[in-house]
């Protein structure tokens, strides 16, 4: 959830303390291999969602990384104009 270049927030069944270092691997709809992460910080815990920060990504995921997201931008940028010209 709520995926940017710098972290996520995630929804587990079992939370880890704040603090706590992790590895990850997401997987992103448009692409076949899960891109690594690896190093994320568990910065916020409420209920079963945690907010990870990414501080180490490799250089080839950090690019897939940051044009999927720039993908979703101009997805969503495009949505919203073609709200904005419906006629109501």
């Amino acid at each position: 959830m709520n995926l940017t270049v710098f972290g996520c927030a995630i929804e587990c069944a079992d939370t880890i303390p704040e603090g706590t270092t992790l590895r990850m691997r997401l997987i992103l709809p448009d692409q076949v291999q899960s891109l690594p992460v690896e190093e994320a910080e568990v910065r916020w815990v409420q209920g079963n969602r945690m907010g990870l920060q990414f501080h180490r990504v490799e250089r080839a995921a950090d690019f897939r990384l940051h044009n999927f997201v720039w993908d979703r931008m101009v997805e969503r940028l495009h949505t919203i104009t073609q709200e904005g010209l419906s006629p109501s």
